[in-house]
């Protein structure tokens, strides 16, 4: 699996001027390990991320720290001291720097020496969290192994938001669509349907092959879209309108509500968020 990390996080700035937007929490953990999570939950044995210059914090969160460890269990807190064991032990992780912000598809590019080779190979944005069962990555695994070509993971969007979003012209009733063409931020009237990308994949290695020439599309950027497109008129392109929801957090506002919904939801937070939420209507009372 690939999870590109390297984009500049400039919509968080100016939090994101030290640390990378994929580390700020959601809840009780960074936004990339809810995503890396998920990826487990899906089978995924080994991960590739695509990091950035600067952001070796990434890396540090996930490495062991022994350390850190033993402090915590000389002070009695061995449950926290075992999680923040496992945050290292989740699946095998290599990284790769991405050595400047050149689109989606420049990213799995620059992780391709370590995927060659294999059948297929799941994308996961952190941006987007998944709330539901079973988890996203692997419903578009099923789908790849019933199908055996390129799966997209789509969901609806309203006329207004579309233009965020790479666009699929599909035929078929669903949930498994044939995709026909991809279409990277098309304005409103422009756009083929109204199911939209929704950050998870999985590439066969025919996608990989042609980022090896796709050249900068829309936003002078190296779009995945691109090479996905070069594919469907061949019929080797699928989608999957998937069940369950994506929650975002790549904008701040997107980020302060999937915040407050996890932390609604937690046991242990979500009575203090209410009480705090109950005094401050009292005191704008």
């Amino acid at each position: 699996m690939v999870v590109p990390a390297g984009g500049l996080g400039t919509r968080f700035l100016p939090a994101t001027k030290a640390m990378p937007k994929e580390m700020v929490p959601v809840g009780n953990r960074p936004s990339i390990q809810w995503g890396i999570e998920e990826a487990v939950a899906s089978g995924i044995k080994r991960a590739v991320i695509v990091t950035a210059p600067g952001k070796e914090l990434i890396k540090a969160h996930f490495a062991p720290d022994p350390g850190l460890e033993a402090t915590l269990r000389r002070r009695g807190a061995d449950d926290l001291a075992e999680r923040v064991r496992e945050i290292s032990r989740l699946c095998q992780m290599e990284f790769v720097e991405q050595p400047e912000p050149l689109g989606l598809g420049h990213a799995v590019w620059c992780a391709a020496p370590h995927v060659r080779g294999e059948e297929a190979v799941g994308v996961m944005l952190p941006d987007d969290l998944f709330a539901g069962s079973p988890p996203l990555l692997g419903q578009l695994i099923d789908v790849y192994q019933k199908e055996g070509c390129t799966v997209l993971a789509l969901r609806r969007c309203a006329k207004e938001a579309i233009s965020r979003y790479g666009v699929a012209a599909v035929e078929g009733e669903g949930p498994v669509f044939r995709v026909l063409d991809v279409v990277e931020k098309p304005a409103p009237e422009d756009a083929p349907s109204d199911l939209a990308l929704m950050g998870r994949y999985v590439l066969t290695p025919e996608v990989i092959a042609e980022l090896e020439t796709t050249s900068a599309g829309a936003g002078g950027e190296i779009q995945l879209t691109d090479a996905i497109r070069c594919l469907a008129p061949r019929g080797a392109v699928v989608g999957l309108e998937f069940t369950g929801r994506l929650l975002d957090v790549g904008t701040l506002e997107s980020w302060l509500s999937t915040n407050a919904e996890i932390v609604w939801r937690d046991p242990e937070l979500g009575p203090m968020l209410r009480s705090r939420i109950q005094e401050l209507e009292l005191e704008q009372a």
